[in-house]
C-alpha cells in the first residue's frame, strides 16, 4: 500500500507541472495585462512597473523564475491587490471556502445518501419517484438560479437569513450558500446511491445474507450499502475538491471572500499571480482527493488491493 502510495504521488508531481506550464503560458497569451486601465498609464510608468514585476524579462525566463517561486512556496505578489501577497490572499480566502465545502460536502452525504436508500428500499413507489424526481430537479437546475430564488424567498420575502455576506463566518450567514452549493451534490449522491443500492440488495451475497436469517438492518447497512458506497466514494474525489476549493458563481453572488471570487476578480483584472496560485491549489485539490479516493476504494473492497 505505501508503495502504491508513493507512486500516485510522485505521479502527481508531472501533472501538476503540465498544469501550471499550461495555465502560465494561456494566461500571457490571452489579450490584455495587468496594467491595461481604462487610462493607459505613462510609458515611464509602465516601463517601472514591468521591472518590479519582472514582466520585462523573456516569457521562458519569467517561467523559470515562476517554477523556482512555487517550488519554494512563494505564489508572488499579486497586480490588482497590490498590498497583499497571494499567499496572504490565500491564506485569508481558502479556509472561508473550506468551511463552506466541508458543510455542504456533509450536507450531501447525509441527505443524499438517506434518499438514495430510502428510494432503493421502496424501488418503484411513491416514496422511490418522488426521490428521483427531486433529484432531476436538483441535478437540472442550476446554481446561478438557484441562489437567487433562496435569496429572494428566504431572504427578501421572509427576512430569516442574511441575503450575502460571510458575517465573519457567522451560522446564519452560511445557510443559503451551503444549501445552494449543496443541492446539485445531494441530488446526484441521492441518484447513485439508489441504483447502487438495487444492484446491491440483488446481489448473491445479500440474498445469502437474507438466507442466514440476518436481521434486516443488518443486511441493508453492512452487507448492502457497503458494497453500494463505491460508486459514491468515486464521484466524491472531483466533487469535493471542486466544494473545497470555492464556487465561483455561488461565492460571487452571496459576496463570500472565498477562493472562488478571487480567482474571478483575477481574471477580470488579468492578475496573472493570483489566478495561477487559485488554480494551482484547485489542482492540488483534485489528485490529493484523487489519490484518497483511490485510498478508500482499497479500503473498502479488498478486490482493489490485491489488483
Amino acid at each position: 500500500m505505501l508503495r502504491y502510495v508513493l507512486g500516485r504521488l510522485l505521479w502527481a508531481v508531472p501533472t501538476l507541472l503540465v498544469i501550471v506550464t499550461l495555465s502560465f503560458f494561456l494566461m500571457r497569451i490571452a489579450p490584455g495585462g495587468p496594467f491595461d486601465l481604462d487610462r493607459p498609464l505613462e510609458a515611464k510608468v509602465m516601463e517601472n512597473l514591468a521591472r518590479v514585476y519582472q514582466l520585462d524579462k523573456p516569457l521562458w525566463q519569467q517561467y523559470l523564475i515562476y517554477l523556482r517561486n512555487v517550488a519554494t512556496g512563494d505564489f508572488g505578489p499579486s497586480f490588482f491587490f497590490r498590498d497583499f501577497t497571494i499567499n496572504e490572499l490565500l491564506a485569508r480566502s481558502l479556509p472561508i471556502s473550506i468551511q463552506l465545502g466541508v458543510s455542504a460536502l456533509a450536507l450531501a452525504l447525509a441527505l443524499g445518501g438517506a434518499m438514495g436508500v430510502f428510494a432503493a428500499l421502496r424501488q418503484n413507489q411513491g416514496l422511490d419517484y418522488g426521490v428521483m424526481a427531486a433529484a432531476t430537479i436538483g441535478v437540472t437546475i442550476p446554481n446561478f438560479v438557484v441562489a437567487p430564488v433562496l435569496t429572494l424567498m428566504l431572504g427578501v420575502w421572509l427576512g430569516w437569513l442574511p441575503v450575502g455576506g460571510w458575517g465573519e463566518g457567522a451560522f446564519v450567514n452560511r445557510v443559503l450558500p451551503v444549501i445552494t452549493l449543496a443541492l446539485p451534490q445531494i441530488a446526484v449522491v441521492a441518484r447513485l446511491t439508489r441504483g447502487s443500492m438495487i444492484e446491491a440488495l440483488r446481489s448473491d451475497h445479500v440474498r445469502t445474507a437474507r438466507a442466514y436469517g440476518l436481521p434486516a438492518r443488518s443486511v441493508v447497512v453492512v452487507h448492502a450499502l457497503r458494497s453500494a458506497i463505491l460508486p459514491v466514494i468515486s464521484y466524491l474525489g472531483p466533487a469535493a475538491a471542486a466544494l473545497l476549493t470555492g464556487s465561483v458563481v455561488v461565492e460571487t453572488i452571496f459576496g463570500i471572500p472565498g477562493i472562488g471570487r478571487y480567482f474571478v476578480q483575477g481574471a477580470l483584472a488579468r492578475d496573472y499571480t493570483l489566478v495561477m496560485g487559485t488554480v494551482i491549489v484547485i489542482a492540488v485539490f483534485v489528485v490529493l482527493f484523487n489519490l484518497l479516493v483511490d485510498l478508500a476504494y482499497a479500503l473498502i473492497d479488498p478486490r482493489v488491493r490485491h489488483e
